[in-house]
């Protein structure tokens, strides 16, 4: 597939593209005018670079309208600097010497796209390309027919071409391909009769059906992973997340080895002060969402009726404009020409006072805070203070508000908590301890947990003396 040229192999430079751009513009006295002025490549819809021994794609990030690029017949090796194209419809990257298709993943509305008479062994890495609807793959290296498969998730895909593939020499070919792409209108630029169809249904039907199911557990999987995440971005928003359970409770004993191997810990009075504070954060989430809703429709009411007024001066405007220029092309007397001039330029001026008058408006009223809820006070925020700011100082005081209802009697529960943990842990030690020199304990434990570590007096004393040290506290307090 190697295409030699008797040129050396160029450069995408802006020479190349300005000299593309100008050919395929305006005609005649259009083209001349196009040329002085300049064309920005901001506003190229099409661009036309075949047949220009191109080695490398570059320099198009300025092309952000594209809509069709022609790069066939090149020498291009690599599929790159696109990703500025993300409004491409229609690309030809046919007849060059790409191996691997790869650098598409911005081109989400592409809808056809010929890789055509390349060096391509694998179908792979067109995920993002959703609305893909023509694949033009023939005259490459394609050779496992399950590179078919990969194309199922492409839902609006109707023309396919993979003749000249190795997979295209397969016996069952096109009864293989036309199985498992149902939706498929034309393959190898032929359609696709219901003949076929009906043969490809009957001779993979098994094998059809088992992939279905094997999708379908798939997509579940997906959908249950998608719940979760959205379930943990909404806890996250609330500021309770992993609040909903032991998390924070097992999280103790995460990097304690002796911990983790005593079991029946107390850790339910913990779970359930998490799950106060859980249900708590959630109530305060929705009230601080439903205040948020109810600031942006303000904020949407008061756009609307500063639009409806500007458009109410601006038709007033122009039906006083269309008298004025015709009685001012009417005027045959220099001194009325020139008063009647002046009027009407007074009149744009008032016009843009007015516009410009509405839009100062607006923007106090959006730059305005009026009233936060703080300490449970209507207070007027003075000065100018930005929505935004306003907005964070809500979220600030609901959230210190759900911590207020529940650090008034936290000291007291932690103790409680710490002291209860201890006597129970104190308690499996002791018991665990008499079972051993007694020859009871029918476990195999660990050799930190027998005779000199559990029971001895170290061990106990350290262990009932933590359960001391909030009366301590309280007493050098």
């Amino acid at each position: 597939m190697n295409r030699l040229y008797d040129m050396e192999p160029r450069v995408m430079d802006d020479e190349m593209l300005k000299l593309a751009v100008g050919e395929q513009g305006p005609r005649d006295e259009a083209r001349q005018l196009a040329k002085q002025e300049g064309i920005l490549f901001k506003d190229v819809l099409s661009l036309q670079l075949d047949f220009q021994n191109i080695l490398r794609i570059d320099n198009l990030w300025q092309f952000e309208n594209l809509r069709k690029l022609q790069l066939d017949n090149n020498i291009i090796e690599k599929i790159e600097g696109l990703e500025n194209l993300t409004r491409l419809v229609w690309l030809d990257l046919s007849f060059n010497n790409i191996e691997a298709i790869e650098g598409l993943d911005t081109l989400v509305n592409l809808e056809d796209l010929s890789l055509f008479n390349n060096r391509i062994s694998k179908i792979d890495s067109l995920d993002a390309l959703v609305k893909l609807q023509v694949l033009s793959l023939g005259n490459n290296q394609i050779g496992n027919m399950m590179n078919i498969i990969y194309l199922r998730r492409f839902k609006d895909l109707r023309t396919l071409s993979l003749s000249g593939n190795p997979v295209a020499e397969a016996e069952d070919y096109r009864t293989f391909i036309c199985a498992y792409l149902p939706d498929l209108v034309y393959l190898d630029f032929r359609r696709i009769d219901d003949h076929m169809k009906e043969l490809a249904e009957m001779k993979h039907q098994c094998s059809v059906d088992e992939l279905k199911h094997q999708e379908s557990l798939m997509q579940a999987q997906l959908e249950d992973e998608q719940a979760r995440w959205e379930e943990l971005e909404g806890h996250k928003a609330a500021f309770v997340e992993h609040l909903n359970g032991p998390f924070l409770f097992d999280s103790m004993y995460a990097e304690d080895v002796e911990g983790s191997q005593l079991s029946h810990l107390p850790g339910d009075k913990f779970v359930i002060v998490c799950l106060n504070i859980f249900e708590s954060g959630l109530k305060q989430q929705e009230k601080r969402k439903a205040e948020l809703d109810t600031f942006m429709g303000c904020v949407q009411e008061a756009v609307q009726e500063k639009q409806e007024q500007g458009k109410h001066k601006i038709a007033k405007f122009e039906e006083k404009h269309l008298l004025t220029l015709s009685s001012i092309q009417d005027e045959s007397e220099l001194t009325n020409f020139e008063i009647k001039m002046a009027e009407h330029s007074e009149d744009i001026t008032e016009l843009v006072n007015v516009l410009v008058t509405l839009e100062m408006q607006l923007v106090e009223q959006l730059e305005v805070c009026g009233h936060c809820p703080l300490s449970g006070k209507e207070n007027f925020c003075s000065g100018t203070v930005r929505w935004s700011s306003c907005l964070n100082m809500h979220v600030l005081y609901h959230f210190q508000e759900t911590i207020n209802m529940f650090e008034r009697n936290i000291i007291d529960l932690c103790r409680d908590l710490e002291n209860h943990h201890h006597e129970k842990l104190l308690e499996i030690a002791i018991s665990t301890r008499e079972k051993i020199v007694k020859g009871e304990l029918d476990e195999d434990l660990p050799d930190a947990v027998r005779p000199g570590g559990l029971g001895d007096p170290e061990v106990t004393g350290a262990m009932s003396g933590g359960s001391m040290r909030f009366e301590a506290k309280d007493r050098s307090m």
